[in-house]
């Protein structure tokens, strides 16, 4: 029975070559889109996988609270991960870290990569893979370090074994290599290339007594339970640890807690201290938009085939007039949509391979196709069933339902419906593709509101250089230098980036104004002539003198933060800071840090002159010079008074820019997918208008030859699927509107909603179907009625 149900099924693709075609084509599309998206969510629901004791390790985040409201920090005081192993039962390991960026050298070798000084129990707790040296000793010497493979080859060579081989950090510290571990894939959430001993933190610092105080948040910390240990019970004590170690004046202390492995990377946003999201919504979102594409090419397949029901009915009435049943023939239809979804899988297959570059390029991973993975052959033949079953079950249903008499006499009431069906399925198709266009369209609005809006300071020009070696201590020739060459305008240093919140603390106390030790205050460390070079604006007052030591108690803060010390200037009040009165001398316009999609993100700061701790160098570039010039002559002036570390840089606009990366992603997703539903949706569309010609190429001869015009009888062909187009933008429009309104409330900064978006979207609908109608219209209403006419 089998085999007589692909020999007709096949006979009947190949009679039908370009519906056949039409079908398989539209259909690979919908597939391709399905694996590329679902080769994604894979990737990203792997996240940390690598690591096996997925149900025992936890990362401790903080809560803290300041005027009433809780921020999430990921980070912790030192001594926290020793309290915990020791007071908390059912914690088995814990480890505390700190992770930077040092350069690496061996001879003339030098790479600079990101590691960690980690505690012992870090590698246990991660179960790293050792290629070279052991586990359990591999740190146990304080000058020793663990590379990962990647990084020995780069400073090694391919040389197998470089244990006890010596190399550099930043060009003056020598390490031991104690340990090669297996590279780590992209799909981990705390990266690095290298592991020392944590008690060699800030290498070169005299004083390390506060990161032994719980006073300093800095440290990330990560536990594993023991087996079997109750979750909550763990949790409980762990969120009172902080609370013990220090008398708190508020009623609601800061207090740490536990964050599952699991939840790493898809569920990593907070709010009021508690889970709300992550990136799990942007899996979810995609996931759907692969089904919607999926259901779009299947509802093609089903307006062609029922479409295409008129020829079939005589084959139904015959077979089953001849005994054939029901369930034969929905077997053979289903049979030839099995076989059509397979073509198409196969097709797919060949498109992903091609495609795959382009998509990792987009979403900026190393995603790879593996036929031989079980699990990717299992997905390719779910979605192959799944599209065949899916696209063919009505169609098959619908057939075998004819009633042989009525089709052998000719009534045809059996087809009474399938004009309406077809009718719905365009719809439909089309209500989706008009969504499409209407929510990319927006969604790359609000990318372009929040891209370029004022954020306080002259991120466009600003050049951001992380600092090395004798930077900070040669920097006054490298800033007198770097001004010189005619295409700088200024340098200054600074121990937080401008976007992100940089440090912050309470218990700050003022004069004027009401007191609140309560008050949430970040705080910067910045070398003179950082205001003008970032582009911050003086407001009242005067800049830090030259030098730092005549101004070491004397601050300058933002604008709200004057407010909070009463109506009068702020300027010549003091504010307290453990036991320190500081004087303040300026006032600087508010910023935007932090996070770039709040309204309102413009808390106090406060600025202290001292740059000793500096890891950033901003350098502020002439407006009118090149680029290309300004970055040669930095590099010089870097060589020459840094010649051991690499020049590295970023813009300040591109690291602002690379905040939206997955508003970015889903806009230009978005647009993709517009085009496919489109061209998924037109190629229905193209078969409909070329099927209706042909049942219609009678009458259409007969018109001719009454006088009709060809754009008479093109309008006649095209307006009913014209109307078809604008009932799906009557109800795009409320549902588009509907979903973009949702999405734009999580953004505090955002864009209003414009109604000419619909009418744009509409319009381009509108054309497009137009232009698929009218081809097949026009090659109807252009052809000769003397063959279409000579059978009566």
């Amino acid at each position: 029975m089998l085999k007589n149900y692909l020999k007709i099924a096949f006979r009947n693709l190949w009679r039908n070559k370009g519906f056949s075609a039409l079908n398989i084509f539209g259909l690979s599309i919908g597939i391709t889109c399905a694996c590329l998206i679902l080769l994604w969510v894979e990737d990203e629901i792997n996240f940390d996988s690598v690591f096996p004791k997925q149900n025992l390790v936890y990362y401790v985040p903080t809560n803290q609270t300041f005027e009433g409201e809780v921020y999430t920090y990921n980070v912790t005081p030192g001594p926290l991960a020793k309290d915990l192993k020791e007071e908390v039962p059912g914690i088995a390991k814990s480890a505390a870290t700190f992770g930077e960026e040092m350069l690496l050298t061996n001879g003339e070798t030098g790479i600079n990569r990101f590691g960690r000084y980690v505690q012992p129990d870090f590698l246990e707790i991660f179960s790293l893979n050792f290629l070279e040296g052991e586990l359990k000793t591999a740190l146990s010497r304080p000058d020793g370090i663990v590379l990962t493979q990647k990084t020995a080859i780069a400073l090694f060579g391919t040389d197998k074994n470089v244990l006890n081989k010596v190399l550099q950090l930043n060009n003056e510290f020598s390490f031991t290599v104690t340990g090669i571990i297996q590279d780590l894939p992209s799909t981990i959430t705390y990266k690095f290339d290298w592991l020392i001993p944590f008690q060699r933190f800030q290498l070169g610092q005299e004083n390390m007594a506060w990161a032994q105080q719980y006073g300093g948040n800095f440290a990330d910390t990560f536990v594993e339970l023991t087996p079997n240990t109750d979750f909550k019970t763990v949790d409980s004590k762990v969120r009172k640890m902080i609370a013990s170690k220090i008398e708190y004046d508020t009623e609601v202390p800061n207090e740490a807690f536990l964050h599952s492995i699991k939840d790493w990377h898809l569920r990593s946003e907070f709010k009021e201290g508690k889970i709300v999201g992550g990136k799990v919504s942007l899996v979810r979102s995609l996931a759907f938009i692969a089904l919607i594409i999926l259901l779009i090419a299947c509802i093609n397949f089903m307006n062609l085939s029922t479409a295409r029901s008129g020829k079939r009915a005589n084959e139904v009435g015959v077979r089953k007039v001849l005994g054939s049943s029901k369930k034969r023939l929905v077997g053979q239809f289903l049979t030839e949509s099995m076989i059509l979804s397979v073509m198409s899988a196969i097709l797919s297959v060949v498109l992903v391979v091609l495609l795959l570059p382009y998509f990792n390029t987009l979403v900026e991973k190393q995603i790879v196709l593996r036929l031989g993975n079980p699990t990717h052959i299992l997905f390719l033949l779910g979605i192959t069933l799944i599209s065949g079953v899916l696209a063919g079950w009505y169609p098959a249903l619908y057939l075998s339902s004819f009633r042989p008499a009525e089709v052998l006499k000719g009534t045809g009431k059996n087809l009474g419906n399938t004009s309406l069906i077809r009718q719905g399925l365009v719809v439909t198709q089309f209500t989706v593709s008009i969504m499409f266009i209407i929510c990319s369209t927006i969604i790359y609005q609000q990318i372009q509101h929040i891209s370029s809006r004022d954020v306080g300071y002259s991120k466009g020009t600003l050049l951001n250089l992380p600092v090395s070696g004798n930077m900070i201590e040669k920097f006054q020739p490298i800033k007198e230098e770097l001004i010189a060459s005619g295409l700088i305008d200024n340098a200054a240093l600074t121990n937080a980036n401008m976007l992100t919140g940089g440090f912050n603390g309470q218990g700050y106390r003022w004069q004027g104004g009401q007191d609140s030790e309560n008050v949430l205050v970040r705080y910067r460390f910045v070398s003179p002539n950082f205001f003008s070079t970032v582009g911050l604006n003086l407001l009242e007052g005067r800049n830090f003198n030259n030098d730092a030591m005549i101004d070491s108690t004397n601050v300058i803060i933002t604008k709200s933060f004057a407010k909070l010390m009463g109506e009068d200037s702020a300027i010549g009040k003091t504010i307290m800071d453990d036991g320190i009165n500081y004087n303040v001398i300026g006032i600087v316009n508010d910023y935007v840090y932090g996070d770039i999609y709040g309204n309102n993100n413009s808390g106090p700061v406060i600025f202290y002159s001292y740059s000793d701790n500096a890891n950033t160098m901003y350098v502020n570039i002439k407006p009118k010079s090149s680029r290309t010039d300004a970055l040669a002559a930095i590099e010089n002036v870097l060589k020459k008074y840094n010649p051991a570390f690499p020049f590295e840089y970023r813009f300040e606009n591109d690291l602002f820019n690379s905040k939206f990366k997955n508003e970015e992603l889903i806009g230009e997703l978005a647009k993709i997918f517009a085009a496919l539903a489109i061209i998924i949706s037109c190629l229905g569309l193209f078969g409909l208008a070329a099927y209706t010609a042909e049942q219609r190429k009678k009458e259409i001869g007969v018109r001719k030859v009454l006088g009709s015009s060809v754009s008479g009888i093109v309008q006649l062909l095209s307006k009913d699927f014209m109307g078809l187009v604008l009932i799906a933008l009557v109800l795009a429009g409320p549902l588009a509107w509907w979903v973009m309104k949702n999405w734009l409330e999580s953004y505090a900064y955002r864009i209003e909603i414009n109604i000419w978006v619909f009418v744009i979207a509409g319009a381009v609908a509108i054309c497009i179907a137009l232009v698929t109608v009218s081809f097949q219209a026009i090659k109807a209403a252009i052809a000769n009625p003397v063959k279409s006419l000579r059978t009566e």
